[in-house]
């Protein structure tokens, strides 16, 4: 799968999205090594921290438009401001989030979200215990508001961490509500249209690959 992101070098180009899931961590290596009161850092040396191959790093970088000078590296306040740019971290995107219990209620709090340009800014539930409460002064509305919220404010990201049973359900809702990107957190496939953008992070699945390996390892 590939992704279209806009660079520093002000051209559109089409990403793979392994590229794109490792430019964060490229940011917050290079962000360690800018606090540390380092200028320059080389491929070899980001690529023995990520154990890739150096190549495979001067391609991820060069996705910025940020060239890295010969026996000397990259300029790192220079790839900090590249990379966040390329990412969109020093934009400012706003979320709604349906689903305002233990999982959702950790995400409205994440600060990380907040460093990236992300903000959650209401959240929606049916629970009448939620509704007309706030979670760290995010006000939680009844679900029904959800439609007026999103036109008035014109956001376009909607986050899922509802039970899967009403995940489907309050996709359909976001979809016909206007907004475009989804992040679900619900442990289920969703089906959207082909124009909307879906990210899927199951949890479950997560901890399961990792409980599979630890009992393969143990029976070594």
């Amino acid at each position: 799968m590939e992704t279209t992101l806009s660079s520093s070098a002000k051209q559109s180009v089409a990403v793979p999205e392994p590229t794109v899931r490792r430019l964060p961590t490229y940011l917050n290596i290079i962000k360690n090594l800018q606090q540390a009161e380092h200028t320059y850092v080389s491929a070899p040396t980001l690529a023995r921290i990520l154990r890739l191959d150096p190549t495979q790093v001067t391609k991820d970088l060069s996705y910025t438009g940020v060239i890295g000078k010969t026996r000397v590296g990259y300029q790192i306040s220079e790839l900090v401001e590249a990379l966040e740019d390329f990412l969109g971290f020093n934009r400012k995107h706003e979320a709604f989030l349906v689903g305002a219990g233990y999982l959702g209620s950790a995400l409205i709090q994440y600060q990380g979200f907040r460093e990236s340009g992300m903000r959650i800014v209401a959240a929606f539930d049916i629970d009448k215990n939620k509704i007309g409460t706030d979670i760290a002064g995010v006000p939680v509305f009844h679900l029904e508001k959800f439609r007026d919220l999103t036109e008035r404010l014109h956001i376009t990201i909607g986050i899922i961490t509802t039970p899967p049973s009403a995940a489907q359900n309050v996709a359909d809702l976001m979809i016909g509500w206007g907004i475009k990107a989804i992040w679900n957190f619900a442990p289920i496939g969703l089906k959207v249209p082909e124009h909307i953008i879906l990210q899927d992070t199951h949890i479950y699945a997560n901890l399961a690959v990792i409980l599979n390996k630890l009992d393969h390892t143990a029976l070594k």
